[in-house]
């Protein structure tokens, strides 16, 4: 009996990926001046024995003022790359599992508390609060600081820290970077008229908003290595009247498909306090199949894909390549077993774990 969609390699670029389970970038807010620690290494390890075909760290920083929150993880620095390859080696040391990183910059949805401190955002005199920048002096809510706009030595800054990053990116080994265009932060932000008013070239058309965002993955495609895959997460929506829409979704993938990008990650919202989603299991999925179908690249989709069998008929059918789960996967961090042995599929795990194989289930683990 032929195997599940889900549990088929695909291969990006020379990376092979063992199935199409991608665990996408979970913000743990656990950092030390943007530093990785112990929490990392406990969080990121059990999830790199879940038998996903990709891990995704979480949103890592640019630079320090990129950062979400004052407790956020950063590749900006030696110290923060040093930090980080001590959870890179660890993992390294006990599974096979490839690795990405999502490259980040907040804009103006930096400076804030950690979600479970329920104290909104920091003023930039705060001693946990810093100035945010965006493409335009709009604030992100009533109860934000506005932001200062960019100018084009801002925005050289920024884009020099993207390919940096890179650069450390590729020097811990590894194997895929995402970069971070969705969710309302700062690449989103040049997208969507929302929040990009600018009267100058970076901003009124699509094709001057996508800009900047453009530069900056042409900046980390060339950073990175020529051999191995950059792929790119959007908001094909931003939920509101008057802002980013599907069909500029769509048009955004073209290009970064023409520019070289080998996987479009579709999410959506996050840019305005005013959203409207209705959210049920597989919401955002019609999005990324109207991308797939725009594309010859593959494209993922997320969105309240807990059920095995559901994330089988999302690859099955045609309407993505690849599903990603997040919460699903803090939920469960064993989900891709599981979901192999709903769907009658197999699934690597480590040798420690063999003798843990269901009687039931003789052929369910490789090694």
């Amino acid at each position: 009996m032929s195997a599940p969609q889900l549990f088929t390699p695909y291969k990006l670029r020379n990376l092979e990926l063992a199935n199409r389970i991608v665990i996408a970038p979970m913000c743990q807010y656990s950092a030390e001046n943007g530093c990785m620690n112990d929490w990392h290494m406990m969080h990121l390890g059990q999830l790199a024995q879940s038998g996903a075909g990709l891990l995704t760290f979480e949103a890592s920083a640019v630079s320090p003022e990129g950062r979400i929150t004052w407790a956020d993880v950063g590749l900006y620095s030696d110290a923060s790359e040093a930090a980080m390859k001590r959870v890179v080696d660890g993992i390294r040391r006990w599974s096979s599992v490839p690795l990405a990183i999502q490259l980040s910059h907040a804009g103006r949805k930096a400076s804030t508390a950690r979600p479970w401190d329920n104290a909104g955002p920091y003023a930039p005199d705060h001693e946990k609060g810093w100035q945010t920048v965006a493409p335009s002096a709009v604030a992100w809510s009533a109860e934000s600081t506005p932001p200062q706009a960019l100018d084009e030595a801002g925005l050289a800054a920024i884009r020099d820290s993207f390919a940096e990053a890179a650069t450390r990116a590729a020097r811990l080994g590894f194997d895929v970077i995402q970069l971070h265009a969705a969710h309302g932060y700062l690449l989103h932000q040049f997208l969507s008229p929302l929040s990009n008013q600018r009267t100058d070239s970076y901003g009124g058309s699509l094709e001057n908003r996508a800009r900047f965002p453009l530069e900056v993955f042409d900046a980390v495609r060339e950073a990175f290595p020529a051999d191995k895959p950059v792929s790119v997460r959007i908001s094909a929506t931003d939920w509101v009247e008057g802002g980013f829409t599907l069909d500029e979704a769509v048009a955004f993938s073209k290009m970064l498909e023409a520019r070289g990008a080998d996987v479009i990650h579709v999410s959506s919202g996050g840019l305005h306090p005013d959203q409207q989603i209705n959210v049920y299991p597989g919401y955002q999925v019609p999005l990324a199949q109207a991308v797939k179908n725009a594309v010859a690249i593959p494209v993922v989709a997320v969105g309240l894909i807990t059920e095995p069998e559901h994330a089988e008929s999302i690859i099955a059918s045609g309407e993505a390549d690849f599903i990603g789960i997040a919460r699903t996967a803090l939920y469960d961090p064993r989900w891709p077993w599981h979901a192999a042995a709903k769907l009658g599929a197999q699934v690597k795990v480590a040798s420690q774990y063999q003798r843990c194989q269901p009687h039931a289930l003789k052929n369910l683990f490789t090694s």
